[in-house]
């Protein structure tokens, strides 16, 4: 995965920005708050290069403009209730950037926007990055790991928060799934992995109840062809077990920046498992389209999750 190159970074590198502002906030009448009630874990494995940035491309995906956070240090969850009815469902999504930015519109507030519009609660995760999990770095031509799964550490917790306040939230502590997209697939799929013990020193009860999601989907994952020359073997650092939540994954078959592979060895290892899994493949797509409607099928996506919610059981059919 080489997020300096792909379709956002390409925005942002190479496209010019416009209009930065400091630290990113949600909508009117959404309140993002921090998930650490007091020093955040392992706060020297993740050094920012200066405060946290807002900045808006000129590039556009689908004839708008991208919105970057670069150099979250605080990581914070936005809660967004659904509209009108409730399904009880809850949904923490985490956005791409290749842990070096986060995508908070075109892999966030968008995701939010039609989650709700669902009935189900969406909570947006501003993890922290750079380097927070493995991150291509251009001067060295490789992948470097962070010191400390931090990106992780802020996943376990937003699951444990919110389903430690599922009854505050109504929601039911049962329905609470994850989506990510790219360096967020990953971050899908390594919670999947990594609930059964948390990656910090549990801080106060939101972290004494699990932080395993009931369902998980994966858009165009990276980072799970690393550490292993299998010619269809996953990363080792995902262990899948028969424990791993139900998942979709989607990815197009075009995509130059996490091939198609990436989510082939994925759905192997899951099916191999015994664990419930759902793949769509598309010819055509290529990489970082989040939600927005292009004459392209692929990204008619959402009504695939929303029938595949269905036949699992966390929404009504």
């Amino acid at each position: 995965m080489k997020p300096l190159i792909f379709a956002l970074c390409v925005a942002f590198a190479c496209g010019g920005l416009s209009a930065q502002t400091t630290v990113w906030q949600p909508s009117p009448g959404h309140t993002q708050v921090p998930i650490w009630p007091g020093a955040v874990p392992d706060a020297a494995a993740v050094l920012p290069a200066g405060p946290e940035t807002v900045e808006v491309s000129k590039d556009l995906i689908a004839g708008k403009p991208v919105t970057s956070v670069s150099n979250v240090s605080r990581p914070t969850m936005t809660v967004y209730p659904p509209r009108e009815k409730n399904t009880g469902a809850a949904v923490v999504v985490f956005p791409g950037g290749g842990y070096q930015i986060l995508a908070i519109d075109l892999e966030g507030t968008e995701v939010c926007d039609w989650l709700t519009s669902k009935g189900i609660t969406c909570v947006l995760s501003k993890y922290r990055v750079p380097d927070s999990g493995p991150a291509w770095h251009d001067d060295c031509h490789c992948n470097i790991h962070p010191k400390a799964p931090t990106a992780l550490e802020d996943a376990q917790r937003a699951v444990g928060l919110v389903r430690f306040h599922a009854a505050e939230w109504h929601i039911d502590p049962h329905k609470i799934g994850v989506l990510g997209f790219s360096a967020g697939g990953h971050v899908v799929a390594n919670i999947s992995t990594h609930f059964a013990q948390r990656a910090y020193a549990p801080v106060d009860a939101a972290d004494k109840v699990s932080c395993r999601p009931d369902f998980a989907v994966a858009v165009y994952p990276g980072h799970m062809l690393e550490h292993t020359t299998k010619e269809f073997g996953l990363n080792p650092e995902i262990p899948v077990t028969e424990r791993t939540p139900p998942t979709f994954l989607l990815q197009a078959e075009n995509d130059n920046v996490d091939g198609v592979k990436q989510s082939l060895v994925y759905y192997i290892a899951l099916k191999n498992a015994g664990v419930p899994v759902e793949m769509h493949l598309y010819a055509q797509g290529g990489h970082a389209f989040g939600l927005r409607r292009t004459e392209l099928p692929i990204t008619g996506w959402p009504q695939l999750v929303e029938t595949w919610l269905g036949t699992i059981g966390m929404i009504p059919n």
